[in-house]
Parts: C-alpha cells; structure tokens; sequence
C-alpha cells in the first residue's frame, strides 16, 4: 500500500488462527484487484487476527474503502460458519 494522507485499520479476531488464515487468504485475493485510484489496501494475518490497512487520498474514498474491505470479510466470515457447520 502506497503512502496515503488518510488511513484505518480494521482488524478482526477470531477462535483461532486456522479460521484467521482462511478469512486472510480468502480475502488477500482482492488486494490490487479492487484498489482504485484514490484508495489502496493491504491485508495481513497475525496470530489470531487479520488486519486490513486501508489508506485514500481523501475521506470520501477512505470511507469507501473501509466498507469495501468489511463487506469482504464479512463474506468470507460466512462462507467459513458455513462449512464449519
């Protein structure tokens, strides 16, 4: 992710870090795939947690950015519980 003047972090924790890892890589897939120009993000899983960066060059594109990310991991979330049952 390219320095931006605006920047969040989301982070997210789960059971484990099997689950974490499979929300990360599921997730991971979209990084430079859905950036555009005024946002870019990273993702990254530590232990137990996924972290998403999102930097914007302004508000508008960070608070799109910020609901993009968690509207990805939500989905990968759910495709999870579904298997695990």
């Amino acid at each position: 992710m390219t320095d931006r003047p605006h920047a969040a972090t989301l982070t997210f924790c789960y059971p484990d870090s099997d689950a974490a890892g499979l929300v990360a890589a599921a997730v991971s897939q979209e990084v430079g795939e859905i950036d555009g120009d005024r946002s870019a993000a990273a993702v990254f899983r530590d232990g137990a947690a996924v972290r998403v960066n999102v930097g914007a060059d302004d508000l508008v594109a960070l608070r799109a950015g910020l609901n993009t990310w968690s509207s990805l991991v939500e989905v990968a979330e759910r495709s999870l519980e579904a298997v695990d049952g």
